[in-house]
């Protein structure tokens, strides 16, 4: 609430009231002080990085240009060796610059998750033990760094020049809305309008509040009301079994897209007050057919970083196309498909299960969705077969309803060991989801029991109504926004202060409750 009705209007006035040439250095000054407000004494930490990646974008572009010059004199003979020199040259800055910025990443998030593994694993046998340390973070940082990352590597590829303006840098990687959780953005889509200096536009700013007030609808009044019975069956997990752990993980899942996909709208929504486009996270995910498309659909930039900076050049690296000339010499075109899918996809979300925390339920998440897609590609020419053998149209609507049911338990399972405290909770709860199992909780007024209220469990599931029915119309192709400008003044703010009243009204605060802090913000 602070954020939005206080801090926002703030940065919004300065901005408006500063000349167009100072407003990027109003939006940088905004951005330092929010992440101050948060971080305090750790701002050093984004100053220090900041100008590093800056640096490397500078020795990457003159080395680039450093090339030109030596190819414009050199021989025919020479120039192929000149290439090969400066690429070497490029590769080692640009690791130099990735492993930098992936080492503090790494003592910062994972060095207790090393220590207690290394402990536990040989502490009968080291003459010592390894002391545990209490590490602060900086707010986002596993945002920030692949965002960092992106921005090196895509000079390196040539997809981008580097910017010689260190505000301009510094900006593109502090911007206060994103800067927490996202989302992940390149250089090329967000850096010059950060710096455009456009002034505030009425429709932009009718368009981003409807945005803020939707997300904070999303989050206070469904995903808050949903952490109280999550944090109860979950934090006491050998207390409850059956229906009750079923219910948890459903519930889970609805207070994370809530939570994430409404913190997604409010820092989409603050971008469009200034002019700035900031790139979709979420495509009606529940709407997926499958858990690859799924992930199309969830956490977008974060699988779109991934795909570039991962999947792509392990694909087109040298050990899979051996593999590639050796498997279909040998095993053929499908085993050699497959091989080269695995080899692709394992870093991927072995990188997708680390990113999100220390913790082995986190890396057993990644698995999880590594070992179902990879299935899912296997098995892709039998099913085509069997559709076909029983005349099933891929368009066919019982066939699309059984695929999303099927994706809404691999999404319920996958996200109960995600949460869960730790993966032998998570085995334990599984295990236990099949004891017992009494539908008789949602008539007898159990579910009372987990801490939310009859009030509170109308509010949810009208919320999800809200929220099901405007998922519905977006994925037929409808810009509800851009329907809402088309209305009279009246109408077009009236749509907004009723949004801002239901979020003041409904909204979970008060006695019973509890602030809930942004779940990705601590990824």
């Amino acid at each position: 609430m602070i954020y939005g009705f206080v801090f926002l209007p703030l940065c919004l006035a300065a901005y408006q009231i500063a000349p167009q040439r100072w407003r990027k250095r109003v939006l940088l000054i905004f951005s330092w002080i929010f992440f101050w407000l948060l971080s305090r004494g750790l701002i050093v930490y984004l100053l220090g990085t900041t100008v590093f990646v800056h640096c490397i974008g500078i020795w990457l572009e003159w080395l680039k240009s450093e090339q030109k010059a030596e190819l414009g004199t050199a021989g025919k003979g020479e120039k192929k060796k000149i290439k090969a020199i400066y690429q070497k040259k490029s590769r080692y800055v640009l690791a130099f610059g990735v492993l930098a910025l992936l080492g503090i990443l790494a003592y910062l998030k994972y060095y207790n998750f090393f220590v207690s593994n290394v402990n536990g694993i040989f502490g009968s046998v080291l003459p010592f033990t390894l002391a545990e340390k209490k590490i602060l973070m900086p707010i986002g940082i596993s945002f920030y760094t692949l965002q960092a990352i992106g921005y090196m590597a895509d000079v390196y590829w040539g997809k981008i020049r580097a910017e010689e303006n260190l505000e301009k840098t510094a900006l593109f990687l502090a911007f206060f809305p994103q800067i927490m959780e996202g989302p992940i953005c390149r250089y090329q889509d967000t850096a010059d309008a950060l710096c455009e200096g456009r002034p505030l536009d009425t429709d932009n700013l009718t368009k981003g509040y409807i945005r803020i007030f939707w997300g904070l609808f999303k989050k206070r009044i469904i995903a808050d009301r949903l952490a109280i019975a999550v944090g109860m069956i979950f934090d006491n997990y050998t207390s409850y079994s059956g229906a009750y752990i079923a219910v948890g993980a459903v519930a889970y899942t609805v207070q994370l897209y809530m939570e994430f996909s409404g913190c997604m709208d409010i820092i989409i929504g603050s971008g469009e007050l200034f002019g700035v486009r900031l790139p979709e996270n979420f495509r009606q995910p529940f709407c997926a057919r499958s858990a690859a498309e799924f992930w199309r659909r969830w956490h977008i930039t974060l699988g779109t970083w991934f795909k570039t900076y991962i999947f792509y050049p392990v694909s087109m690296s040298g050990p899979v196309k051996k593999w590639n000339q050796y498997g279909r010499k040998h095993f053929g075109k499908y085993i050699t498909m497959l091989g080269t899918s695995a080899m692709a996809l394992f870093p991927v979300w072995l990188c997708n299960g680390l990113w999100h925390g220390a913790r082995w339920s986190y890396i057993f998440y990644g698995m999880y969705y590594f070992t179902l897609i990879l299935l899912g590609i296997a098995v892709e020419p039998v099913r085509d077969r069997i559709l076909e053998f029983l005349h099933i149209g891929e368009k066919s609507a019982g066939l699309r309803l059984m695929r999303i049911a099927k994706t809404w338990v691999i999404i319920f399972v996958g996200e109960l060991f995600f949460r869960a405290d730790g993966l032998r909770a998570g085995v334990y709860m599984f295990r236990s989801m099949f004891d017992h199992f009494d539908l008789s909780i949602f008539t007898d007024g159990s579910l009372l029991n987990l801490g939310m209220s009859r009030a509170d469990i109308i509010a949810v599931m009208a919320g999800c109504v809200a929220v099901a029915v405007v998922g519905s119309i977006k994925e037929r192709g409808t810009d509800i926004r851009q329907s809402i400008l088309q209305k009279p003044v009246v109408i077009r703010w009236g749509i907004c202060y009723a949004l801002m009243l239901a979020v003041i009204i409904i909204s979970a605060y008060g006695d019973g409750y509890q602030a809930v802090d942004m779940i990705y913000a601590g990824f």
